[in-house]
Parts: structure tokens; sequence; C-alpha cells
């Protein structure tokens, strides 16, 4: 369907770890990396963990996704491990940031004045809400060509007002 929209497939898609999300995107992108939103993993690591004394552990974790550079990420990443394996209410903890710790980093890949805006799906959950928005509003849609419409009319909004300095986000087909 992208083709048919005249866009390229993406070279980045950012999601959550669902299992069918995950095998529908390795299927319909072929080439395209994957990398699970660090905003839904540390959410997912954080139910892990105790409630009580945490506080430190939770500042750790999040510094280690906020990192400039993968080597330093990386580091954070170990010496967290390093720190609390020894403490038995963190075993799930380690073993879950352990296991999806690679699947969140593929955004260092990329240039690093990119990385914040690509490490979460905060920007799409945004973009989406503001469709529903605009959609509420209107209702109902006479034709498909119309809601096509609209949607167009939220991301040309978009790229006017936030691609400040050239930096894009959303390709079209003559990227």
């Amino acid at each position: 369907m992208l083709n048919e929209k005249g866009l390229q497939l993406p070279k980045l898609v950012i999601s959550d770890a669902h299992e069918g999300l995950k095998a529908a995107i390795q299927e319909e992108f072929l080439g395209t990396s994957w990398q699970r939103c660090t905003v839904h993993f540390l959410r997912n690591i954080m139910e892990t963990m105790p409630r009580k004394n945490t506080a430190e552990a939770r500042r750790h974790l999040k510094e280690i996704f906020k990192a400039p550079t993968v080597e330093i990420s990386r580091a954070l990443k170990d010496e967290f491990i390093e720190k609390y394996e020894g403490d038995r209410r963190f075993e799930k903890v380690i073993k879950t940031l352990d296991e999806g710790y690679e699947d969140a980093i593929q955004f260092y890949a990329e240039p690093a004045n990119t990385h914040k805006h690509i490490r979460t799906t905060n920007t799409l959950e945004r973009l989406n809400s503001e469709i529903r928005r605009r959609e509420r509003v209107i209702r109902i849609f006479p034709n498909e060509d119309s809601a096509f419409r609209l949607i167009g009319a939220v991301l040309m909004d978009l790229d006017e007002n936030l691609d400040k300095g050239n930096k894009r986000f959303i390709y079209g087909q003559n990227q």
C-alpha cells in the first residue's frame, strides 16, 4: 500500500514488542530495521520492579536510554546489572532488560540529532491523537478519499510546523 501511495519503505519502524506486530513488520517491510519503543520497554521493566526503595534504580534505567552514545548506554546497562544482580528483587528486572535491550537501541545507528525523536513512538502517538481529534469533529466521512485528505492535511501541517531546520522524519518518495 505504501508503494501505491508513492511512498518508499521506511528505514526504521518503531513499535512496542507485540509479537503479531513484529511479524507483520518483518513480512511487509523487508529490509527495514525494527526498534522497540524505549518508553514502552521501560514501562515493561518498571512493572517488574519492586515498588519500595527503587527510585535510584529507576533513574539509572532511564539514563541507559538517554545516553549520548551506544557505548555509554551499554556501560550503564552493564553497571546496572552488576549493581543489582545480587538482589533477588531485581532478577526479573535484569532478565527483562537483558532480553530486550538490543531491540530498544537501534536508534543509535542513526544520526545523534535524531535520537530523541526516534527512540520512542511518542511523536507517532501524538500525530495519531491529532488525527483522531480532527476526525471526531467530522464524525462521518462521505468516502475513503475524504478521510485520506484529512490525514494528508494533518501530515502537511505537521511537516510545515514541526520541521524546523530540515530535520525530516516523514519521508516522501523524492527523499
